[in-house]
């Protein structure tokens, strides 16, 4: 009961917080639209030499296209809108 809950609490985290893509992990990435085991272990491979400093430089790694680069900028962006909105709303 108490893994249950905490897998669940955990879900919810990743839905409402925004991903940084130079510390994020696997499980982080992939909570991204578009990003799958693989892709998030080819970011996370490229990490290890390069750094990220937005999204597009997302387009050095080898099958990330205009498409895949769109679904991450748009999916950070409303992850990072959600959580500024809970903050005012808690306020």
């Amino acid at each position: 009961m108490i893994k249950l809950f905490a897998s669940l609490l955990l879900s919810v985290s990743f839905l409402l917080a925004s991903v940084n893509l130079n510390t994020a992990n696997k499980n982080e990435l992939m909570s991204i639209k578009g990003i799958g085991n693989k892709k998030a272990e080819q970011i996370l491979m490229y990490r290890k030499t390069h750094s990220l400093n937005s999204a597009m430089d997302l387009k050095n790694i080898k099958g990330f296209g205009k498409k895949i680069i769109s679904n991450v900028k748009n999916d950070v962006k409303k992850k990072t809108k959600k959580k500024k909105k809970m903050k005012k709303e808690s306020k």
